[in-house]
């Protein structure tokens, strides 16, 4: 009897995206196409996620706007890549976070390269403290996670997107998302408990 009930039972449709995503993708395709008004709107539209993403990823408000506005100016020609198998919005998320890595790299080479002339020239200053009171506690603990796990908080915890959006936009299975944010907990609660925050 069951069986008979489920054959007269219409197909299921597949979900559909959210209006803003397909008008994100409506957007994308336009701007790709060279029509000004369309990158414009898709930009005003997504500028301060891309931003905040960045600025939670650096720690840097300057950063952050070096960063949004380089993603920006690399849109121009990076939009003809989208292919539509993600949102717009975890597409440009996952851009964000690649640029972001790029900073990171970046200001470690040359980070290194003067701490080497520092050394060489007999300059190096000692430390002044300056950036010791910069951080909430959290923001510190955050900043010793690793990389990938930072990279996964800020994107599920800080920007809300879902396990899924954050393995799209990072590139990784939704099960290596869950894992980073358990490992990230047991990480916080161990620091927690040993800075007494």
């Amino acid at each position: 009897m069951l069986l008979a009930a489920s054959q007269d039972m219409p197909p299921r449709e597949a979900p559909r995206p959210p209006p803003e995503a397909e008008r994100d993708a409506d957007l994308a395709r336009r701007a790709a196409a060279g029509e000004r008004a369309a990158f414009e709107a898709l930009l005003r539209r997504h500028y301060d996620r891309m931003h905040r993403v960045a600025w939670r990823m650096t720690g840097s408000r300057h950063d952050a706007e070096d960063i949004a506005q380089e993603v920006c100016c690399a849109l121009v020609t990076r939009i003809a890549g989208y292919r539509g198998e993600a949102t717009v919005a975890t597409w440009l998320t996952g851009i964000v976070i690649n640029a972001c890595r790029d900073h990171h790299r970046r200001r470690a080479t040359l980070g290194r390269l003067k701490d080497g002339l520092a050394v060489l020239v007999g300059l190096a200053p000692g430390p002044d403290g300056r950036d010791l009171h910069r951080r909430a506690w959290l923001a510190g603990a955050l900043a010793r996670l690793d990389a990938p796990l930072r990279e996964t908080v800020v994107l599920v915890g800080g920007e809300g997107l879902t396990h899924a959006e954050a393995a799209a936009a990072l590139g990784l299975a939704e099960s290596t998302v869950s894992w980073r944010l358990h490992e990230a907990r047991r990480i916080l609660k161990t620091h927690e408990a040993r800075d007494g925050a």
